[in-house]
């Protein structure tokens, strides 16, 4: 009898090292101990690195910045960010919008910023991983730059194996449910790359993502009758222009109608003086740090519609607006620059120096290719197979206006199950909520611009929180 006793507890034994060491999964290399410009304790673990494809000659290294749940991180939701562009790096959500930071501009110009703690993280309640997407985009990198000629299917393909492999080095974290999120261009890497991790879902790739859904926030569609026709109305409708003026609107600031234009290379600021004192306070934000000039993410379109075809990076978009003699506005990335320029920086997040892969800008210049037609069907097709979608819009964004997304997600046809209503948030109205059959859900955020959490942190982080746990918002 003793020695089945000592059989059990040795069984038991091998057991529970043989749970650890799954905990454990996540590589000891990737960990991040320190952040240049932090000096307290991180209140989770952190880890970043590279995760090297080898379907292409020479390989793709795709950069990730991975943050534990600071709530409970073997069970609560992984998240994939992915911002848009096309070709801005996810470290715009990172600094500017849900990362674990808020970040302060140094003393000097272009000196490293002071980080502190962000209250309304989005790792609160979730586990998010902050993806550079495609190869040529932020830390992200290949050795021949003919991998930064791209599109939307080879996105999402190259998107789809780095989760496969992330999946596999962070092997403790497969079980837990998986989410997909992003915004403006990301409307379409999002449900693009969606549509790949359910194909592999179907063919039965290993390993097997526990995939639940995805959230879009004021993302594009590529459906001109959405995306491009909902600018106008929405500017006469929100009383910026008068019938006489309904085509004259290019002296806005068309990412946040409420807020001041920051413009290159004069630093000259324009303000809609025009609009009454009441509704400029709808932009107003609880962040401990002031909205960054750059006010809107560059994020796509810029007064465009995405068509087939090849489409314009930002800078490329700089360039146009130079030989024109105009500038684009709103951009000012100063405080993401100093610190991810900053040698002390990559090497703490374990990314290449400056020498190797070159300065680190928010949007960079690719060959990209919209390939994937309209998103429409692809919503249609993920939401009829019972995947949950999240579809959030910053009602003063006149980038992609609430309007029009408002519309398309009406155009599907589905059975309104929760007619639109208020949602609050601290006791307040925070925006507008319809919930349709089949998961879907629709969202705007008041006061917000295109880059919602950086304008209502914690708005953000309600309606966030409440999706994932399958709460009403």
């Amino acid at each position: 009898m003793e020695e089945d006793g000592v059989a059990v507890r040795m069984i038991l034994i091998a057991m529970t090292l043989a749970s650890l060491m799954n905990v454990q999964g996540a590589p000891a290399t990737a960990i991040v101990n320190r952040l240049p410009g932090f000096n307290g304790t991180f209140p989770s673990k952190h880890y970043s690195g590279y995760i090297r494809l080898d379907g292409s000659t020479p390989a793709k290294n795709l950069f990730y910045y991975f943050v534990e749940s600071e709530r409970n991180p073997m069970k609560d939701p992984v998240v994939l960010w992915l911002n848009g562009g096309p070709g801005c790096s996810s470290f715009d959500g990172f600094v500017y919008e849900h990362g674990p930071f808020n970040f302060e501009a140094g003393n000097a110009k272009n000196s490293l910023p002071i980080l502190h703690l962000n209250p309304f993280s989005w790792s609160k309640v979730s586990n998010i991983i902050y993806l550079d997407s495609p190869t040529g985009v932020g830390l992200s990198y290949s050795e021949n730059q003919t991998n930064y000629q791209t599109g939307d299917t080879q996105t999402a393909i190259d998107a789809h194996n780095f989760l496969l492999k992330w999946f596999e080095e962070y092997s403790e974290f497969s079980q837990n449910p998986f989410y997909i999120a992003g915004e403006s261009y990301a409307g379409i890497y999002v449900p693009t790359l969606a549509t790949e991790v359910v194909k592999g879902l179907k063919a039965k790739v290993h390993p097997t993502i526990n995939f639940k859904g995805y959230m879009v926030g004021n993302g594009v569609t590529a459906e001109r009758k959405y995306d491009g026709n909902a600018l106008v109305p929405f500017a006469h409708g929100m009383g910026l222009i008068s019938d006489e003026l309904y085509n004259a609107i290019t002296g806005l600031n068309i990412y946040d109608i409420l807020e001041p234009c920051y413009h290159k290379p004069t630093s000259e600021h324009v303000r809609n003086s025009s609009l009454p004192d009441s509704f400029k306070k709808l932009g107003q934000t609880e962040r401990p740090l002031p909205v960054r000039k750059r006010i809107f993410g560059r994020a796509w379109p810029y007064q465009m519609v995405v068509e087939d075809g090849p489409v314009p990076s930002w800078p490329q978009l700089d360039s146009i607006a130079n030989d024109r003699r105009v500038s684009v506005p709103c951009t000012n990335d100063e405080i993401a620059s100093a610190w991810l320029n900053d040698e002390s920086v990559r090497e703490a997040i374990h990314a290449q120096p400056e020498s190797v892969i070159g300065a680190w800008s928010l949007c960079m210049s690719l060959e990209y290719h919209h390939d994937a037609g309209s998103m429409i069907n692809y919503h249609k097709n993920l939401t009829n197979q019972g995947f949950r979608a999240l579809i959030y819009s910053g009602d003063h964004d006149m980038c992609v206006p609430f309007t029009g997304t408002q519309a398309w997600t009406s155009s599907l046809g589905y059975q309104i199950l929760d007619e639109w209503r208020p949602w609050m948030s601290n006791d307040q109205i925070a925006g507008y909520v319809r919930g349709f059959e089949h998961n879907l859900t629709f969202v705007t955020i008041k006061g917000a611009g295109h880059t919602v959490p950086e304008y209502k942190p914690r708005e953000a982080l309600d309606f966030y929180s409440r999706w994932l746990e399958g709460k009403p918002i």
